[in-house]
């Protein structure tokens, strides 16, 4: 039991990152599609690419979404309009016309002309009541058919031209006393009427509603059917027309039917799979060509996070509507690994991301295609993100890229720019700009996950920061050591093609822990009291070898990153405190070496052996007299062979022929800090 719980241990690493793997997967696998795919690809007005196609069952050809909605409409344009009537306020009004009828017309009038006018008066009754009169204002088309509703039941048919609005009444009347030749009366008609004609019709906007419904409701959505083993299309056939939309039907069939319960599991599983193998690619490229980023489960952990929140967005926007697909930033992701690694890395795993979102997103080629251009422009053009400047021209040229490829795809589909989507233009500017949100991400991203970008270490790389103005004032010799330093070591990264940001920021900081005991160093003794003298070879030797711990104490209690802290750890290794080591065997004979030794480790980058070599040249330097081109040489091939011998970069993944290179500048910077000129022969 205890065996097994060691092997735990030791392999802890290992089985994180397994659990890792597997929960990303089934993470991104919910987050697909819960549909089939079908297994053609085609496009309207493209020659079919594939063997000829027979139906594989039956199935009915279904209506386009156009012609659905163009039924819908023609339905709704000509529904009919049902008015409730109120018969009461029809007899109402013709007893009121009675008992009101002698009151407008004078007793001058004959009484056979009141007999006339009486029943004149009663037809213009009965040509307001003949369907109604509507009690508002309704914005209905003339030609609109109505029903009328006495009680629920249907009483005539008409249409909306028939119903008698609030403000026709003087037309009415009008109309009815010229067809009896009565117009010399119509004022009187006018007064006698205006208040009289009571509405009697309301529209019904629920039964009108429910009555559309069921119509609605009626409408077929498939029109014809094609049966089993019938040639559906031919190969080379254009797709357009009854073609197109026989093959959209049998593919919305096919994915219906092969997501069912019963192979919903080996659906599942046939996506795990697909996604297992990605993400394992992902992990197999980290395991052979970036070991430091494998063998840390942080940043392991911060790829599969990005990875996984890229596809979470992109479902959340498709699921939304997948027209803003390309709002989406995905360029981000390229981007901030760039920042935090490298540019191989960030597009491996931008291709791996885009791949997986073929599986979600609409016309997953074109989107593909769009996604890795990209993602190859922005590793391409975007060097030095910590200058703003690059970030945005980077950003324009990713838009004009996305502008292009898509114009391109679309005259391809289409033949012609007539019925190009002008907005999608709008999509990919507002894309370009979301991708402006990498600056505050990162910086987001280096607090959570503990990382360093190029933005930390241009800040961190400011002499006016808090701690190098410390050590400036406490330690000026060790401050200006460290500015040489810093040069030396970024000029021979820039040489090698190292992480030169990174090492000189290295470089500043890597002999902080000298503030605590500043004047047991030389380049700090401008009185020439050498405080040494006054102790024993041990334990001044532990007081050089003891700058290394005390710089990590400082480093950490100003929050400085791990990748700068290594510097301090390593810009030693293990090697000896010769001098005083030398001293202590004149008094001793048995004089135990890892007395004198720095506790390590040793350099592990190419970086923190760079800054061995550097801080080493630098420091002994200052003991050249009368240093030529010949001295400088000599001096440098032996500090740093000393240091091959000594195995001091065993853990790093530096090259003979590189060290070579950092000896080459080192010489040559050394003899411009000495102002040497080339020695001619005499």
């Amino acid at each position: 039991m205890e065996d097994f719980i060691n092997k735990l241990y030791r392999n802890h690493s290992l089985i994180y990152k397994g659990l890792l793997f597997v929960c990303t997967t089934f993470l991104i696998v919910y987050l697909f599609p819960k549909s089939g795919k079908f297994k053609y690809n085609f496009e309207k007005g493209k020659p079919w690419q594939s063997e000829n196609l027979y139906a594989p069952f039956n199935f009915a050809i279904k209506k386009s979404d156009a012609e659905i909605a163009s039924e819908k409409q023609v339905l709704v344009d000509n529904s009919i309009l049902y008015f409730d009537i109120d018969n009461a306020v029809k007899t109402k009004v013709n007893e009121l016309y009675k008992q009101q009828f002698r009151t407008v017309f004078p007793d001058s009038i004959s009484k056979r002309t009141l007999n006339s006018l009486y029943k004149v008066g009663n037809e213009i009754i009965s040509e307001f009541y003949a369907f109604g009169v509507l009690n508002e204002s309704y914005n209905f088309s003339e030609d609109r058919g109505i029903a009328i509703l006495d009680e629920r039941v249907k009483k005539q048919d008409g249409f909306f031209s028939d119903l008698i609005k609030q403000d026709a009444v003087t037309p009415v009347i009008n109309k009815v006393l010229q067809k009896h030749n009565l117009t010399a009366y119509k004022t009187n008609f006018a007064s006698l009427f205006f208040d009289l004609i009571t509405p009697n019709l309301t529209f019904d906007k629920s039964f009108t509603e429910k009555a559309l419904q069921e119509e609605l409701n009626k409408i077929a959505y498939a029109r014809g059917s094609v049966e089993k083993a019938t040639l559906i299309i031919s190969k080379g056939e254009v797709i357009e027309g009854d073609k197109y939309q026989t093959l959209k039907s049998l593919q919305s069939e096919y994915e219906s039917q092969i997501w069912s319960k019963s192979n919903y599991n080996w659906i599942i599983f046939a996506y795990t799979i697909l996604v297992a193998l990605a993400l394992l690619m992902l992990l197999l490229f980290l395991r052979k060509y970036r070991v430091v980023v494998f063998e840390n489960n942080t940043k392991v952990t911060f790829i599969f996070f990005n990875i996984f929140l890229m596809i979470f967005i992109t479902t959340l926007v498709v699921n939304y509507n997948s027209k803003f697909i390309y709002v989406v930033p995905i360029c981000i992701l390229p981007l901030i690994f760039k920042a935090f690694f490298d540019a191989r890395l960030g597009l491996f795993a931008h291709v791996i991301t885009v791949l997986l979102l073929g599986f979600i997103v609409p016309n997953s080629y074109e989107y593909m295609f769009l996604q890795i251009i990209a993602g190859i422009v922005t590793i391409l053009t975007v060097s030095e993100l910590y200058k703003r400047a690059n970030l945005f021209i980077s950003v324009g040229q990713i838009t004009v890229i996305y502008i292009v490829a898509y114009f391109a795809f679309f005259v391809i589909h289409e033949g012609s720019v007539e019925t190009i989507k002008w907005e999608m233009f709008i999509w990919f500017v507002l894309s370009g700009l979301a991708t402006l949100f990498v600056q505050p991400l990162i910086y987001a991203y280096e607090k959570i996950f503990g990382l360093v970008s190029d933005v930390s270490l241009l800040e961190l790389s400011d002499t006016n920061s808090k701690l190098l103005k410390e050590l400036s004032n406490k330690a000026p010799g060790t401050f200006h050591h460290s500015l040489n330093v810093a040069n030396l070591a970024e000029a021979s990264a820039n040489e090698i093609g190292a992480n030169a940001m990174l090492v000189r920021v290295g470089a500043l900081y890597h002999d902080i822990g000298k503030m605590k005991n500043p004047t047991y160093f030389t380049e700090n003794q401008s009185t020439g009291i050498n405080p040494h003298d006054e102790l024993s070879s041990r334990e001044s030797a532990r007081i050089i070898t003891g700058h290394v711990i005390d710089g990590i104490e400082i480093a950490k209690k100003y929050n400085l990153p791990d990748r700068v802290i290594d510097f301090i750890r390593t810009h030693h290794g293990t090697s000896v405190v010769y001098y005083f080591y030398m001293q202590e065997k004149k008094d001793f004979e048995d004089v135990d070496k890892a007395d004198f030794s720095y506790p390590g480790p040793k350099p592990f980058s190419k970086e923190t052996a760079i800054l061995m070599m550097c801080d080493s040249v630098e420091a002994a330097s200052k003991s050249l007299k009368d240093p030529t081109s010949t001295k400088i040489d000599a001096f440098v091939e032996n500090i740093i062979d000393k240091q091959i011998e000594g195995g001091q970069f065993l853990n790093a993944n530096i090259t003979f022929k590189e060290i070579q290179s950092i000896k080459k500048v080192l010489k040559h910077k050394l003899a411009n800090i000495y102002h040497l000129r080339i020695e001619y022969p005499e």
